[in-house]
C-alpha cells in the first residue's frame, strides 16, 4: 500500500486568540451601530421641568383639566412644545413619574410621539399621607411642531 503524502498549505497571515476576539468586538459593535442609525425613531431632546419652572398657562389651564387621568399630551406655550404626563388621583403620597425618553415615528404617513415613562409606586409597609395626590411630569421638547398622536408606554 502506498503512502499518501499530505501537502500543507501556509496561509499568509496567522490568527490567534487576540485577532479572532477583536475580528468578533469590531462585527457586534458595527451590527449595533447600523442598528441604531439605521432605526426609524428618532430621539426626541427634552427637559424636565421642576414644579417651578412649569409655565403657568400648563399648570393653570392644562393641569387641572388632564391630571385626573393617565396620559400624555403636548401643548405650545410660547412657540414651545411640552410634554405632559399624569398619573391620574392617588389616595396617598409616595407615587413618583419621571420620563425616561421620547422618539418620533412616522406611522401611516402621521408623525406619532412615543413617551416611555417609569411609574413608581410606594413600598408596601410604607407610612404615608392620606392625601390625594396627582402625579405628573412636564418636559419641554426640542420639537418644532405637535405630534399628530402620542403613546405612552409605561414601564414600573
Amino acid at each position: 500500500m502506498r503512502e499518501r503524502k499530505i501537502k500543507k498549505f501556509k496561509l499568509p497571515f496567522r490568527f490567534n486568540k487576540k485577532t479572532v476576539a477583536g475580528i468578533l468586538v469590531a462585527g457586534a459593535l458595527i451590527a449595533l451601530l447600523t442598528g441604531y442609525f439605521l432605526r426609524g425613531d428618532d430621539m426626541v431632546e427634552f427637559r424636565t421641568l421642576s414644579e417651578a419652572e412649569i409655565p403657568q398657562d400648563i399648570a393653570g389651564q392644562v393641569i387641572p383639566e388632564y391630571r385626573d387621568l393617565e396620559r400624555a399630551l403636548a401643548c405650545v406655550v410660547d412657540d414651545k412644545i411640552y410634554v405632559v404626563v399624569t398619573r391620574g388621583e392617588k389616595l396617598t403620597s409616595g407615587y413618583e413619574i419621571s420620563i425616561e425618553k421620547m422618539e418620533c415615528e412616522e406611522k401611516d404617513g402621521q408623525q406619532n410621539l412615543i413617551v416611555y415613562a417609569l411609574f413608581k409606586d410606594p413600598e408596601p409597609g410604607t407610612a404615608l399621607s392620606q392625601v390625594l395626590t396627582y402625579p405628573l411630569a412636564v418636559a419641554e421638547t426640542e420639537l418644532e411642531e405637535l405630534p399628530d398622536t402620542i403613546e405612552l408606554r409605561i414601564q414600573y
